[in-house]
């Protein structure tokens, strides 16, 4: 986009009058077309001019960017600010709080809006989760890290029936979701100021496959399964889709991941959390498990 345009012509070609720029453009205009980027795009149109940077925080330009059902995951988050405060946000101001997490549950989830395309997102610690046999530490504890958003990650040490559960009733957006479970096999400690993996209880993932399976309220049903293998990183595994039409209703959404065959042990796996992305979303590394039908 360039920074001016060339002068007015008189009659006989010479120029004549004053110079025009992008700053002549009338305000509204130049609103008009900024409803058309993406939010990154429109702050740095911001740096333009002074008529960009006043169109560039209009309300009609960040309503575009909001969810359709912004005023209620705003009201999520009046419990730890003014609500009166709130009511007085611009739209802009609006994008730019429900960027930032918004803690459920006292704290055991979060969702905020994705900054880059303003798609919802939500993670659920692994404290919300019903774990099997999570309250006995001769199979599981809880390890303190800064690895996890939340600070601590469930680890495995041991254990014949392995299985994960979790709960959500969220009104999500309407969209395309993804699901995933965020793992590492092995134990991430520091040492010497280094980051080693300590691989001592890995076993048994190789023999069967982790199933995950998903469910909403509305029928939907999604399921995969894959092999663990991937030591010394965190990894998203994809356990499925679920698709949102109606964003005033909450979806109630149901998923777990298991390996109950108990012909075997396995442990040394930690469990993060779930993140739930807009289908298409990608952020870490990411494992596709392959679909059941």
């Amino acid at each position: 986009m360039g920074v001016g345009v060339s002068s007015v012509m008189g009659p006989d070609g010479e120029a004549g009058g004053l110079p025009t720029g992008l700053g002549d453009l009338p305000e509204n205009c130049v609103a008009a077309v900024l409803a058309y980027l993406e939010p990154l795009e429109i702050c740095r149109a911001a740096r333009l001019s002074r008529t960009f940077r006043g169109a560039s925080s209009s309300d009609s330009v960040w309503e575009t960017k909001l969810p359709r059902n912004y005023r209620h995951l705003l009201a999520l988050a009046t419990d730890e600010e003014n609500p009166y405060k709130k009511s007085r946000l611009c739209k802009k101001e609006i994008y730019a709080r429900l960027c930032r997490p918004v803690p459920l549950d006292g704290g055991t989830k979060e969702f905020w809006l994705e900054r880059t395309s303003g798609g919802i997102c939500m993670s659920i610690s692994s404290r919300a989760l019903l774990i099997t046999g999570i309250d006995d530490r001769r199979y599981w504890s809880y390890l303190t890290t800064e690895e996890s958003g939340f600070h601590s990650v469930a680890y495995l040490h041991q254990t014949w029936w392995f299985e994960v559960d979790g709960e959500v009733d969220f009104c999500f957006p309407a969209g395309s979701y993804s699901l995933f479970f965020r793992l590492h096999l092995g134990r991430a400690t520091k040492r010497l100021g280094r980051r080693i993996c300590i691989t001592e209880h890995i076993h048994g993932w190789d023999i069967k496959p982790v199933r995950f399976q998903l469910s909403t309220s509305d029928g939907q049903l999604a399921q995969s399964k894959c092999y663990l293998d991937k030591i010394g990183s965190w990894i998203l595994y994809h356990a499925g889709d679920f698709v949102v039409e109606n964003s005033d209703v909450p979806t109630n959404l149901k998923f777990s991941m298991k390996q109950i065959d108990c012909t075997h042990t396995k442990g040394g796996l930690c469990v993060d959390s779930v993140f739930i992305y807009p289908k298409g979303f990608r952020q870490g590394k990411i494992f596709a498990a392959d679909l059941m039908t």
